[in-house]
């Protein structure tokens, strides 16, 4: 009888009238919006090839293959709407369109409707990251991981398997292989959650339910534990203490619910977090290493997207505070899913809001953490590359770096069924930088130079100070990006750059060290130091006078000769006007100054320039109030300078 149902509508789209065709219409609208997309998609699809056509029809059949992944017939819907209305879709059906292109790897036209997806809404975040990098597919092949092997878990069934954590010995995974109510949106039965024991790297027995308190007959997913075990936070349907809650629009949200273990093992006490909310939904919840931030993925009232990633601080009592979204150098318009963040503070999550290969791709950012607690938003979001991503849906990533062990979720082709789990070992690749330390001209040794490594954000990562060999070393990363800065007294300091391969080698730097001849230190005036006359400004001016262009030209040469000095450019202006006039026009001076340096060649970040008015005169020459003294030009122009404190060699 089911299969017959779509006939029965057509039948009655093609001859019934006005109103009777209206009553039709409403049934296929109400399966549409209660997400029956499969359901959906086979009426509208007997429909559309019946030769019935209009926006709308072609609008929810592209729509229902894509939410539900058959991304292929979706291409072909979207195609019919954008040639049936042309520039009047709305901006997002060239997004979905691109993003089900992509799906098929049909890269070169996906890019062609994502700049139509740009032209048409050049604010959202997704299309501005595509143009800021239109070659993002050969960044990606930058970070492909040819050493890494993914396993499609023995435990996969045909239908959708996805999420896992470890715990002790065993892994806790959502799956759909119940035999319980069916799910309209893909007409699978309703997800639960099961355990299973590892029996070797890619081998796991022993499936069972993971507790029938926390399983019911609506969806369970996604599960975190607190660092002693006692705890497992998981994401439910909105249905708590027997009562199955809908919003305003008739739709039933996901919550995130916490157990506590039981003396005998199973779980109980469930309760719902206090953020949670009938009129959205919060999923995807994950704990960082020391359990004091709990992750989680919402699109509450304040979210830029589909999804946003948020984070709560966890109190020591166990109670979660409230929630803070990580804001747009994160999260977009789109969807920022499934976070996991791991011992290093590096933070995982699945996207569709930034170039990729199709689908959810996975992202991390490195050192997160630490970025997020100093109020940085200077994260550089990166693809993570093949094998874990690929055209299709990646998520759920995680990670144990003491097992050495991880797991993402995947509906690449030749898997087991619909969502599949696959395993991967993770190989930490350590490289070797090392070298000397000798003196440029006569190439000698250099013993007890200093010798520091940086990373990319000018963090601290190791120092030590060499012995008679003059040799450093140091353990790095593959694939970073690093600073090493050597010094010794007397010396100039030196620095070097460089990224290191992707796989695994040692690398060789030879630092050749200039005598300072000059013995500068910080917190030496070049002025003094270098006799170089003071930069001199006329009344009530801030330009670069000619005779002040020849002696910053004496300061370029210096800061030259030694390429780390960093340089403090202080303005001063004499008394006449008022204290709030001096130091504004102290200000430009300074500013002025800086700018000029710049622009002969001197890098940004080595110079800064604050202008101190007339509060630092070196004469007696003040004349504020009623203070009247008797000072030449010659007098007052003393004070007009600028100074060239060293801030560091």
């Amino acid at each position: 009888m089911k299969s017959l149902r779509p006939l029965v509508l057509i039948f009655l789209i093609s001859y019934l009238g006005h109103s009777q065709k209206a009553k039709v219409q409403s049934v296929v609208n109400n399966d549409y919006n209660s997400f029956a997309y499969v359901k959906t998609s086979d009426i509208l699809l007997k429909v559309a090839e019946n030769g019935y056509k209009s926006p709308e029809l072609f609008e929810k059949l592209a729509n229902s293959f894509y939410f539900n992944n058959k991304m292929e017939d979706a291409t072909k819907w979207y195609s019919e709407l954008i040639n049936l209305k042309g520039d009047d879709v709305d901006s997002e059906v060239y997004f979905r369109y691109a993003q089900a292109l992509k799906y098929i790897e049909k890269y070169e036209e996906a890019d062609r409707w994502m700049q139509k997806f740009y032209d048409s809404n050049i604010y959202d975040s997704r299309g501005k990251a595509f143009i800021s990098n239109v070659d993002y597919l050969s960044d990606i092949e930058q970070n492909v991981n040819k050493d890494l092997v993914l396993h499609n878990l023995n435990i996969n069934t045909a239908l959708s398997d996805f999420g896992t954590v470890q715990i002790n010995n065993s892994i806790v995974f959502a799956s759909t292989r119940g035999d319980g109510r069916i799910y309209k949106w893909n007409e699978q039965p309703y997800l639960d959650l099961y355990s299973a024991v590892k029996q070797n790297d890619s081998t796991y027995v022993q499936v069972k339910n993971f507790d029938s308190e926390i399983n019911t007959k609506f969806h369970e997913s996604t599960v975190t534990f607190t660092k002693d075990g006692k705890r497992v936070y998981f994401t439910r349907n909105n249905y708590y203490q027997n009562k199955y809650r809908k919003d305003d629009q008739n739709i039933n949200r996901l919550k995130i619910f916490r157990a506590t273990v039981k003396n005998d093992g199973s779980w109980g006490d469930i309760e719902s977090l206090h953020f949670n909310s009938d009129n959205y939904s919060v999923a995807h919840p994950v704990f960082n290493a020391k359990g004091t931030k709990l992750y989680f993925a919402s699109d509450m009232p304040g979210s830029i997207g589909e999804s946003d990633i948020y984070v709560a601080n966890v109190n020591k009592d166990g109670s979660v505070g409230n929630p803070i979204n990580l804001g747009p150098s994160i999260n977009t318009e789109g969807k920022e899913t499934f976070p996991f963040i791991n011992d290093k503070g590096d933070l995982f999550f699945a996207t569709n809001g930034y170039p990729g290969l199709g689908g959810l791709d996975i992202h991390v950012i490195r050192d997160f953490e630490n970025k997020f607690q100093n109020r940085s938003n200077d994260f550089e979001i990166k693809n993570i590359g093949p094998p874990i991503n690929s055209p299709q849906d990646d998520f759920c990533y995680y990670e144990n770096t003491q097992t050495k062990e991880g797991f993402i979720t995947s509906n690449r082709p030749n898997g087991k069924g619909d969502d599949d789990i696959y395993s991967f070992k993770i190989y930490s690749c350590e490289q070797v930088v090392e070298g000397v330390v000798v003196d440029k001209i006569s190439l000698e040794l250099l013993p007890q130079a200093k010798v520091t490594l940086y990373n990319k954000f000018g963090e601290l990562v190791n120092e030590m100070v060499v012995g008679n060999d003059a040799y450093f070393k140091f353990d790095v990363e593959c694939n970073a990006e690093y600073l090493v800065r050597a010094e010794k007294e007397k010396y100039i300091p030196d620095e070097k750059r460089f990224t290191t391969p992707v796989k695994q080698q040692k690398l060789e730097l030879e630092f050749t060290l200039t005598r300072n001849e000059h013995n500068l230190k910080p917190g030496d005036d070049l002025a003094k130091v270098l006799d170089i006359p003071i930069i001199y400004f006329d009344f009530d001016k801030y330009n670069i006078r000619y005779d002040a262009q020849v002696e910053l030209q004496k300061v370029f040469e210096v800061m030259k000769q030694y390429p780390t000095m960093v340089v403090d450019i202080r303005s001063h202006t004499d008394c006449r006007g008022s204290y709030k006039y001096n130091e504004a026009l102290s200000e430009n001076r300074a500013k002025s100054t800086r700018r000029y340096l710049i622009k002969m060649g001197i890098a940004p970040d080595r110079l800064t320039a604050k202008g101190y008015g007339e509060y630092r005169l070196v004469n007696d020459c003040g004349c504020e109030g009623n203070v009247t003294v008797e000072c030449s030009e010659e007098d007052h122009q003393l004070n007009r300078r600028s100074e060239f404190i060293i801030m560091k060699m």
